[in-house]
């Protein structure tokens, strides 16, 4: 079985799955300070929900902050969640805050 939303441990794990990946790799950080939990639980329903929905389209990933965060700031995300589009390992869109599935729907379609 595929996985649906990768959750790597550590920043060379990340680093992996971008090389690994052959299509664009969504990428969304979260956070695990009180004001960035319920956000970021949020989010990871949404990005599940688009993860299954371009299947074969993109690889999402779900790094932490605190866990690579080499990957935060290369990527320049400064806070909790945030969507990086990374297509050929650079980041071709941004998005920081809560998204509904519309909004990460039209991030990905004006990229993909």
């Amino acid at each position: 079985m595929v996985k649906r939303v990768h959750r790597p441990r550590e920043d060379a794990e990340f680093d992996f799955i971008l090389r690994m990946s052959a299509v664009p790799v969504l990428a969304y950080f979260t956070g695990t300070w009180p004001k960035a939990v319920e956000p970021c639980r949020t989010m990871d329903l949404v990005v599940g929900a688009v993860a299954d929905e371009y299947a074969g389209r993109l690889t999402a990933v779900r790094a932490d902050i605190t866990r690579c965060p080499d990957t935060t700031k290369r990527h320049g995300v400064t806070g909790a969640p945030s969507c990086v589009l990374l297509k050929d390992g650079e980041a071709v869109a941004h998005a920081t805050g809560p998204m509904t599935t519309t909004e990460v729907r039209k991030l990905l379609d004006d990229h993909l």
